[in-house]
Order: structure tokens, then sequence, then C-alpha cells
């Protein structure tokens, strides 16, 4: 059967990761949507078009190609056929990325690949901001993961250490918390709880537990689908 399973939250609640554990250990096909919306925004840094150029905006999204590309077992983000993977995970691309995906035209224009996406797999997991609330509403499976916003600035801020990215714990905290603003107070496809998610506060909880809660719910439902045919 086609499962779909959609993962939304807050920056730093760990559901990137969670997805590539759902794709490395269940053979699922993820989609990393906020990865797209870190190409676009990459892209107009680099050819310096500001948030309020609609027309220009509109010509990159026409003469951009985004691949996801999977090759042993990493998950590779292709700009016009340039591996960006580490490149949009950088602090110039944190900052500008919120305000980018706020944008309507280009929050179509991702959501249309994203849902096309479905049709190049069996099963798909699929993380982001508004999945199960705009891209996949009738998911089969959908999950809400958070954690307070000092674990998730920590946890960011590990991350770009290991990066080697030159930054403080204070300037990740401040990122943060404007992005989940700027998240929240969308026009189109703002952070909120779907009413049918199941919410996960993990921050005091680790991601391979974390995995595993999702795994049970994803094991469960399987097994309910089962019954039901």
């Amino acid at each position: 059967m086609l499962m779909i399973v959609a993962i939304d939250g807050p920056a730093g609640s760990g559901k990137g990761t969670v997805a590539r554990m759902i794709d490395e250990r269940l053979g699922f096909t993820r989609i990393d949507t906020g990865a797209m919306y870190r190409c676009i925004a990459l892209k107009m840094l680099r050819n310096d078009i500001a948030l309020e150029d609609e027309e220009k905006i509109k010509e990159i999204l026409s003469n951009t190609n985004i691949e996801l590309k999977k090759e042993n077992g990493e998950l590779y983000v292709l700009l016009d056929g340039e591996d960006v993977s580490k490149e949009i995970r950088k602090p110039p691309v944190n900052s500008f990325v919120s305000p980018v995906s706020s944008i309507k035209i280009i929050r179509i224009k991702m959501v249309d690949l994203q849902r096309a996406m479905k049709d190049k797999a069996e099963n798909i997991v699929m993380e982001g901001r508004d999945i199960t609330t705009v891209v996949f509403p009738d998911a089969d499976i959908k999950i809400y993961l958070t954690a307070s916003l000092e674990e998730r600035a920590r946890r960011r801020y590990e991350e770009l250490k290991e990066s080697s990215v030159d930054t403080t714990y204070a300037e990740v905290l401040e990122s943060i918390k404007a992005r989940d603003e700027n998240d929240m107070k969308k026009e189109m496809g703002a952070l909120k709880v779907a009413k049918d998610a199941i919410v996960l506060d993990n921050t005091s909880v680790s991601i391979e537990d974390t995995f595993l809660m999702v795994k049970k719910i994803i094991e469960e439902k399987v097994r309910n689908v089962g019954r039901s045919n």
C-alpha cells in the first residue's frame, strides 16, 4: 500500500533527522521540503534578488531545477545540477529562507513540485512546516514534532559546530526565535498543528527514542489497515 507519513514542526525539532531514519530503516522515500525552499533562497541570494521583486522571482522559478538524489544512503540536494547540500545549511540561507518561503508564488510552485513527487515512490515521508495542513492534508499519518526553544537552539548550534560554521549559541537562539515567529505568521502555509496530528514533544527525548515512537505509530497504522482489509 502507498503510505504517506507527514511530519511538521519548528526548526530544530528533529523532524529532518527522524524523516531520514524512517527513510534509512523503514525503506521510505524522504522528501526534504525545507531543502527545496533553501535552494530558492540560495539562488535569490546569489543573484541578489530582493524579496519584493516578484518578476525576478517568477523568472528564477521558471528556470530552476531542484533534485533530491539518493546515493549510498545519503540524500543530496542538487540546484541546477550543483550539489548544494552543505551550502543551503549555512547561516546566510538560514536567515533568509523563512521570509523566502512566505512568498505566495514560491509556496505554490514548491507545493506543486512536492505533490508531484508522490507519484515517483511507493511510501513517502515528507517533513516541513505545512505538510500535514497544506501539502498532504490526507496523509495516512500526521505528526507534529516539537521541543522547547532552548533545546532546539542547542541542537542546531551543535549541528553547525560540527559543520565548522562560525556562530554562537546566542546567535542561533535569536535566529530560531525569529524563524518561529515568521513561520507561524505566514499568510500561506503557516506552521500550525493539524487537528488530527499526533503531537510529540521530544525536549527530553533522544532522537533514537523519538524515531522509535514514530516507528511504533507507523507499525500500528499498518496493522490497522491490514485488519480492515
